[in-house]
């Protein structure tokens, strides 16, 4: 079957395609790559804040989605909205890479190691906000470009450090300024980071199939998780909210499932967190993550949700 994946430009995501594209070869596939320049890419000089997050990512490849241009999509599920436009499915979920947050330094081992007052570099409403509640001290500079951009920015001393996904790190082999991967419950990351979404229409049965392969069970129940609290909390990339499930396994050997998730102030560094577990058994992704959403609101995040266009997460 002949396949074309519609993709951003930028290298990271260029790795993306690739990666999918080898997989669908080896299924004896023929795919062809074709670029879509998107808002976000024209935008690499303007602060999230100007533009608004919301598919800022995605809208131009969903339209040639739509336009029948190409057959699927290989987006980072981060940017993905919860809700997709009509028409859209998302068909596969591939096994999830490193979805922890990381600081990247040419000079500093770690966050605790940064000099009081050091500048530190993100576009993040979400990563600035949790860097704020746990290093007040820091100064917060709006920080875009691709990942060499960034990184070549921090070398020339611009700033201290940055806060990076760390799987873009990984995935394009730039790991060599990477200091510190934090922990969820502490850092948590955005709903679906680390993941990829391979996303078609919804009437492509074909294609549906040909990309089923690709679905990994339980990153699929991972970001519903994830992404079921970030709707439920009226969120998108524009709000500091940060999600996270992932599966554990009990001193019994049977497997649980455990979800972090934090709304922040950019503004103050206040923090409301939550962190809830339960067995994987009849445990329904979507309810878990409704259920963490609401523990939220219960612990009074409600007054800090940015209703406002900001920083993507």
């Amino acid at each position: 079957m002949k396949l074309r994946i519609g993709s951003r430009g930028s290298q990271l995501a260029a790795w993306q395609a690739n990666h999918v594209a080898g997989l669908l070869g080896e299924q004896g596939h023929q795919v062809e790559i074709v670029i879509i320049k998107t808002t976000g890419d024209r935008a690499q000089d303007v602060a999230f804040a100007a533009v608004g997050a919301k598919g800022m990512f995605t809208k131009e490849i969903d339209e040639a989605l739509a336009a029948r241009r190409v057959d699927l999509a290989v987006h980072s599920l981060k940017d993905l909205p919860t809700e997709l436009p009509e028409g859209f499915a998302l068909a596969a979920t591939p096994a999830r890479a490193e979805a922890r947050d990381a600081l990247v330094s040419a000079k500093y081992a770690n966050l605790a190691a940064l000099p009081h007052g050091a500048r530190v570099g993100t576009s993040s409403a979400r990563r600035r906000a949790q860097l704020h509640a746990l290093r007040p001290d820091m100064e917060v500079v709006e920080f875009r470009g691709n990942v060499d951009t960034r990184l070549r920015k921090l070398g020339e001393g611009d700033v201290d450090a940055i806060l990076l996904a760390a799987a873009g790190l990984e995935r394009l082999g730039k790991t060599d300024w990477l200091r510190e991967r934090f922990d969820p419950k502490d850092f948590c990351p955005a709903a679906g980071q680390g993941a990829l979404a391979i996303e078609t229409r919804k009437d492509d049965a074909a294609t549906i199939e040909a990309v089923g392969f690709l679905d990994h069970a339980d990153t699929r129940f991972a970001v519903t998780a994830e992404r079921a609290a970030l709707a439920a909390l009226g969120g998108g990339c524009q709000v500091p909210i940060g999600v996270h499930c992932r599966m554990k396994f009990t001193q019994h050997h049977k497997p649980q499932d455990e979800i972090f998730a934090v709304v922040a102030s950019p503004e103050t560094g206040e923090v409301v967190r939550v962190h809830w577990q339960k067995t994987r058994e009849h445990n329904d992704p979507e309810a878990f993550g409704r259920h963490a959403a609401k523990m939220l609101l219960h612990s009074g995040a409600g007054s800090l949700l940015v209703t406002e266009p900001g920083g993507a997460q």
